[in-house]
């Protein structure tokens, strides 16, 4: 049974910086990889980072610069380093497994989510 568990969310000030994790049981990483969404509220949840199995990572344009993707392969969990954080980046993160579908690496397993919210 795949679960993805993510933790690290929290509140921080303008210009700090928080570290998501998101453990993986039973999921095995594919091609497509794992990547980062989130979903602020009234708004549609949105693809932040990326990371496939060759090491390719793929950033949101709002966050290049800021926020780092990683996956430790040996404990097969997945890392989002977010510095120089903005009151923008507030939002619930989720974490997704992901597969290809017709071409396109799209999710299909979820984690349950994990807060963050940037006050000024």
């Amino acid at each position: 049974q795949v679960q993805l568990v993510e933790s690290g969310g929290g509140s921080v000030q303008v210009g700090g910086s928080l570290k998501l994790s998101c453990v993986a049981s039973g999921y095995i990483f594919t091609y497509c990889g794992m990547a980062w969404y989130r979903q602020a509220p009234d708004k549609k949840r949105e693809l932040v980072s990326s990371i496939s199995r060759d090491g390719s990572t793929t950033y949101a344009e709002s966050v290049k610069g800021r926020f780092t993707i990683s996956h430790d392969n040996t404990t097969n969990t997945l890392y989002l380093q977010m510095n120089s954080l903005k009151t923008e980046d507030t939002a619930a993160y989720y974490c997704a497994g992901r597969y290809m579908n017709f071409g396109r690496c799209v999710p299909n397993t979820w984690g349950q989510g994990t807060q963050v919210t940037v006050s000024s």
